[in-house]
């Protein structure tokens, strides 16, 4: 029996995945995996039996990986769940930026409320919000993952035509992104020859204010500049300064903050990103699917902190997972306390990120209690589970 606990509110149709070996608790402390979509887990106190936790979401920053990663606990995400909720919302800031539309609503709102003469006037103020049509423009989309892909793809259907620029791009989004994508491998030629601008990357160090003031000198002075994936990848600041002068036309952000709310060029979104209901509840069921597997079968799949594994279920008597550190001659240090007990590795797999490994065995017989204070007492051993 699992115990797990909700630091948000999940949709429903997720938490149904879980079967009847899994329980609810009030308390975080007393959990062996966790569900969160926003709550600040930087404060919290780590429980010693917490075992995984889920993001149902793509972004992480509110979870600390490194101290988890330290700890043996598995941080899960749900990349590509939310991916068609936040596409539609970049297509329609695309829009927004380009069409006046919000601005022409404002003024009906503000101007036309109480005038009698609206639809009258409203064909005189209407010059003003004239815009351009997105058909034939250029979008640059920086980074090709489960969103940039589909927004390459739904602009090259909307007639536009799309640099892409990725050096990390997966062979599962090569295979899904248009022929007609220009991949590009420089991201200055996305900057010098597009219309628009959207980042869908993740916010590391090394993207951290990505696009800035010296990338804004590089782009037309007409430029529009979209942001749906984090507000720190671009220097907000340095953006404030270009549409004052006139060096970028829009910016469209999903995040708000003092630098770019009310502003002048810039239309923010108070984070509606995933905020549909098909997106919440798909981040929801790959979150729990995650958990399952994991805690059932010590599968990893989409973590974010240590390197994913998969064995498939059990097949054998007993299955063992250890997490430990990436070091030369660890692994055979480790299977040696199996083979000085006589029991036999039937399968073996074993994945390393950075720093940190994970090792799969599937055993002929159960593991003797001497073999596991053996692996424990290991000083590169992080954490032993016995899955089966």
């Amino acid at each position: 029996m699992f115990k797990y606990h909700m630091l948000n509110p999940i949709a429903d149709i997720g938490i149904r995945e879980f079967d009847k070996n899994y329980v609810t608790c009030d308390d975080f402390k007393d959990s062996d995996c966790a569900l969160v979509r926003s709550a600040d887990m930087h404060k919290l106190e780590i429980p010693d039996k917490l075992l995984a936790v889920a993001r149902a979401g793509a972004g992480v920053n509110n979870i600390p990986l490194e101290e988890y990663a330290k700890k043996g606990i598995v941080v899960f995400n749900t990349p590509g769940a939310n991916a068609n909720g936040v596409k539609e919302l970049v297509l329609a800031g695309m829009f927004y930026a380009s069409r006046g539309i919000f601005e022409g609503i404002e003024w009906i709102n503000n101007e036309g409320i109480n005038d009698p003469d609206v639809k009258k006037n409203a064909e005189k103020q209407k010059k003003n919000y004239a815009g351009t049509e997105v058909s034939g423009k250029k979008l640059g989309v920086i980074g090709l993952g489960a969103i940039g892909v589909k927004v390459a793809n739904a602009a090259t259907n909307l007639g536009m035509t799309v640099y892409g620029y990725d050096p990390y791009i997966s062979v599962d989004a090569a295979w899904h992104l248009s022929r007609s994508i220009k991949h590009v491998h420089q991201v200055e030629e996305i900057y010098a020859n597009c219309d628009y601008i959207t980042i869908h990357v993740p916010l590391l160090d090394s993207t951290r204010h990505m696009i800035n003031a010296e990338a804004i000198k590089i782009m037309k002075d007409s430029a529009i500049l979209l942001n749906f994936a984090r507000d720190e990848l671009v220097d907000e600041e340095a953006v404030v300064s270009a549409l004052k002068v006139g060096k970028l036309r829009k910016y469209v952000s999903d995040f708000p903050n003092p630098v770019t709310v009310g502003k002048e060029g810039c239309i923010v979104t108070p984070h509606l990103g995933a905020s549909t209901e098909e997106s919440e509840e798909n981040c929801a069921v790959m979150a729990v699917k995650e958990l399952r597997d994991y805690m059932e079968n010590g599968n990893i799949k989409n973590s974010v902190n240590l390197p994913d594994i998969s064995m498939g279920m059990p097949e054998t008597v007993s299955r063992v997972m250890i997490i430990h550190n990436n070091v030369a001659n660890v692994l055979t240090r480790l299977t040696s306390a199996f083979g000085d007990e006589g029991i036999n590795i039937a399968t073996l797999n074993s994945k390393s990120k950075g720093e940190r490994a994970v090792s799969i065995l599937d055993l002929d017989s159960p593991p003797t209690e001497n073999i596991l204070n053996r692996l424990e007492q290991s000083k590169e051993v992080i954490r032993v589970r016995v899955v089966k």
